[in-house]
C-alpha cells in the first residue's frame, strides 16, 4: 500500500461524500444554524479510536458493530438522556405529531450510533481502492464487454437482496433491541462455533471454484446467511466468508467475494443511515471529526483487508473463532458479573 493506492483511493472518496451529502444536506440546513457548535464532544482521541477500530473489524470476521457498540460503550458514547440544545430546549430526532405524540428525543447513543455506520464509508472506499479492476469488470459488463463482469455483478445483487429487504423491514427494530452488550456476546459465541462448523466443513470438501463460477443459487445462499448479520456482532463479513465456504470458494476467494459484497452492501446501509440520522449525528458532533473518522477508517481497512487474504490463505477462520469466545468471556466479566 503507496502512493498507487492513495490515488486510487481519493476519488472513490470523492464519489461516497458526493452519495452522501445529498442524504444529509437539506435536513442539516433545516436543523442546524450556520456556526452553531456540535451539541456534545467527540474528541480527537475518540475519532481516531473508533475509526481505527471500524477499519480493523469490518473486513475481519469478528464483527465491527459489535467492536463499536463496545468501544461507544467504553468512550461513554451510550448515554441516553435527552439533549438540550443552546437555548434551553430538548432536541429531537423525530419531533412530537399525531401519530408519534410523544416524539424522539435526540441522544448521544442515537448519534454515536449513527457514527459507527457513517464512517463506514472510508472502509468502503478501501475495497475500491483495493479491487478496482473487478469494479471496472463490472462496469464493462453492465455495458455488454465483459461477460465476466456481469455475471459477477449478477451474484452480488443476489446475494444483496436478501439482507437489504430484511434489513429495511427489521431497521427500527434492531436499532432499538439489539445495539447492546449482552446482544453482542451472543453473536460473538454463536459466530465462533458457525467458525468452527464451517472450517471442519472446508477441510472434508473441495473448496476450489472461481468466483467467476458461482451460480445464482450458490449467490442467493451467500446472502441468507449475510442476513443473519444483521444482529449486530455477528459480522458481515465471518457469514459472508462461511458462505462462500459451502458454495465452494477457497478462503482467498471467499475473501474476495465478501469484501465486493461488502462495497455494495456498506454503501447501502450509509447512504440509508445518513439519510435517516444522519443529520441528526451532524447536529450533536459537528462535521469535522465525522470526516476524521472515515479517513481513519479507509486506511486501516486497506491494511486490515491486506492481513486477511494473507492470513486466510495460510491459516483459516479458527483463529478469529477462537478471538470471539475471548471477546465474548471478557465481555461476560467486564459488563456483567
Amino acid at each position: 500500500m503507496g502512493a498507487k493506492f492513495v490515488r486510487r483511493i481519493i476519488p472513490f472518496i470523492a464519489i461516497t461524500f458526493a452519495l452522501i451529502l445529498p442524504c444529509l444536506g437539506e435536513s442539516i440546513a433545516e436543523t442546524t444554524p450556520p456556526k452553531t457548535p456540535p451539541v456534545a464532544e467527540l474528541s480527537t482521541r475518540d475519532a481516531v479510536i473508533l475509526g481505527v477500530i471500524e477499519g480493523i473489524t469490518e473486513f475481519l470476521p469478528i464483527s465491527s458493530t459489535g467492536h463499536l457498540i463496545i468501544a461507544n460503550t467504553a468512550l461513554h458514547l451510550d448515554g441516553e438522556a435527552p439533549l438540550i440544545g443552546a437555548n434551553g430546549q430538548p432536541l429531537w430526532y423525530k419531533k412530537p405529531s399525531p401519530k408519534h405524540p410523544e416524539g424522539e428525543p435526540l441522544t448521544l447513543k442515537l448519534a454515536a450510533d449513527t457514527y459507527t455506520i457513517v464512517i463506514q464509508f472510508g472502509a468502503i472506499a478501501a475495497v475500491a481502492g483495493l479491487y478496482w479492476r473487478q469494479i471496472r469488470s463490472i462496469l464493462l459488463g453492465l455495458v455488454g464487454r465483459d461477460s465476466t463482469g456481469l455475471v459477477l455483478f449478477r451474484n452480488l445483487m443476489i446475494a444483496f437482496i436478501p439482507a437489504a429487504a430484511l434489513g429495511l423491514a427489521l431497521h427500527d427494530w434492531i436499532d432499538k433491541h439489539l445495539f447492546s452488550i449482552g446482544a453482542v456476546i451472543t453473536a460473538q459465541i454463536s459466530g465462533a462455533v458457525l467458525m468452527f462448523t464451517a472450517e471442519h466443513w472446508r477441510k472434508n470438501h473441495s473448496t476450489s471454484k472461481p468466483i467467476g463460477d458461482l451460480s445464482s443459487k450458490n449467490a442467493l445462499g451467500i446472502g441468507a446467511l449475510q442476513c443473519a448479520a444483521l444482529w449486530p456482532g455477528t459480522s458481515r463479513s465471518m457469514t459472508t466468508i462461511v458462505g462462500g465456504y459451502f458454495a465452494g470458494l477457497d478462503p482467498r476467494k471467499a475473501a474476495e467475494f465478501s469484501f465486493l459484497l461488502g462495497l455494495v452492501t456498506l454503501t447501502a446501509a450509509t447512504i440509508y443511515k445518513s439519510h435517516k440520522s444522519g443529520a441528526a449525528m451532524i447536529e450533536v458532533f459537528g462535521w469535522p471529526h465525522v470526516l476524521l473518522g472515515c479517513v481513519v477508517a479507509a486506511v486501516t481497512a486497506a491494511i486490515s483487508i491486506r492481513f486477511l487474504i494473507h492470513y486466510l490463505t495460510r491459516h483459516g477462520l479458527a483463529f478469529f473463532a477462537v478471538y470471539r469466545l475471548v471477546t465474548a468471556a471478557v465481555l461476560i466479566f467486564w459488563f456483567l458479573v
